[in-house]
This record gives structure tokens, sequence and C-alpha cells, in this order.
């Protein structure tokens, strides 16, 4: 999904894409680079652990930083 708005932006704005994911994408995110699907994984796996058990009710953004701007 990504992918695709990278491609659009950098013809929209004229600029290239690692710019357009620097410069527009990541801009304002804490961490510069994008989540990855492993790390969603890991959480889910964290989640429906032993481990996990005691924490309920709660939203756990996986963002990178962005919430916190």
């Amino acid at each position: 999904m990504v992918e695709k708005q990278i491609a659009d932006q950098a013809k929209a704005h004229s600029m290239s894409e690692a710019d357009v994911v620097s410069k527009v994408m990541l801009y304002k995110q804490a961490v510069k680079e994008f989540v990855s699907v492993e790390t969603i994984g890991q959480l889910a796996l964290f989640l429906a652990s032993d481990n996990a058990n005691t924490i309920t009710g709660t939203a756990m953004p996986v963002d990178g930083g962005w919430n916190a701007q």
C-alpha cells in the first residue's frame, strides 16, 4: 500500500522516491523507518503469550513514534 503512495507522491511533488520517504512520509516520525511486518508479528505473538496475561483494555500503537508528535 505504501509503495504505491511513495511513487504517486514522487510524481506529484517532482521528488525522488527516497526524498518522499524521508522528507514527506517519515518527516514527523520519531523513528525514521517504516514499521516492519515482523515487528507487528512480534507484538501479536507477545500479546498471545502468557507474558501478556495482565495486559487488558489498552491500545498499543506500533507506529514508530507517530502518535508522539
